[in-house]
């Protein structure tokens, strides 16, 4: 994911999902361990301009990312999102059984937050 303003992408994931990053460096990236997988925000206009070895990025524009959340917690993360100030965007029931909680980032980025029968996985 890309934000240009890293204070507030790490603000907003502390305080909102209650992430921690476990690695940084000012004006240029946040990682996250989410479980298993390890997620990114890069500042777009620190990677498009990187010498050396790591590629370029360069990615603009809003993103999209789903982070998996049991069916017992979806309550929860509405209160949580509600008491947070953080609006949410659609409500979505899936075919398959699974259902979803859609809001922004404060760099427009959409997330998700879904239940694992949304991809047939339960």
């Amino acid at each position: 994911m890309y934000a240009e303003d890293l204070e507030a992408a790490e603000d907003f994931y502390a305080r909102v999902l209650g992430l921690e990053p476990f690695a940084r460096q000012v004006g240029r990236h946040l990682f996250y361990r989410c479980a298993e997988a390890v997620f990114l925000i890069f500042n777009p206009e620190a990677t498009t301009r990187e010498p050396g070895e790591v590629p370029r990025h360069g990615a603009r524009g809003r993103g999209h990312l789903a982070f998996a959340i049991p069916n017992t917690e979806l309550q929860g993360w509405r209160d949580q999102l509600g008491q947070q100030g953080v609006e949410i965007e659609a409500e979505v029931s899936w075919p398959k059984g699974g259902r979803s909680l859609y809001f922004r980032d404060p760099a427009g980025n959409s997330l998700e937050l879904a239940t694992p029968q949304t991809w047939g996985l339960v």
